[in-house]
């Protein structure tokens, strides 16, 4: 499945008023590399292995293929995962006919609020609430295998 998806910095707080759901987050990679990302997460009360491909020119369009795993099973992954594993809370937010995921960071990331939206396809307009800051969808800084292995912090 190809993933079409666009990131954005975030302005301020000010998105959490509208958010209809939050969970928590830990995910780790047992691969960061670009070519093929593998990612295990937990998110609320449930784990699960994720496989991403290289992005296109843009940054936008990826594969991805996700499976829904025992937490159980996560949990054992995370302790196999390359260091820097990813804390977390995602708040998702409703505008017009997408749904925004805000992930506001912690630990050696705090600071950094980034938020996402998946498209059916890179031309697809999009309502852009107040709080959406600048455009960092090419800038693979902000993905999180590499936010993994160099902290926001740090940088």
């Amino acid at each position: 499945m190809i993933e079409i998806e666009r990131k954005f910095l975030v302005k301020d707080n000010s998105f959490k008023a509208a958010a209809f759901t939050q969970n928590h987050i830990a995910q780790g990679y047992l691969s960061s590399v670009p070519e093929r990302t593998v990612r295990v997460r937990i998110k609320g009360d449930k784990g699960y292995l994720t496989i991403k491909g290289v992005s296109n020119d843009t940054g936008m369009s990826r594969f991805e293929w996700e499976k829904e795993i025992p937490v159980t099973e996560a949990k054992e992954l995370l302790l196999l995962c390359e260091k820097g594993v990813i804390d977390k809370t995602r708040f998702e937010i409703q505008r017009g006919n997408h749904v925004f995921e805000v992930d506001e960071f912690y630990g050696e990331n705090e600071g950094l609020i980034v938020a996402e939206i998946e498209l059916e396809s890179e031309m697809e307009p999009f309502e852009k609430p107040a709080w959406l800051g600048v455009e960092v969808t090419n800038d693979t800084r902000y993905y999180n295998a590499y936010l993994s292995n160099n902290p926001y912090k740090k940088w």
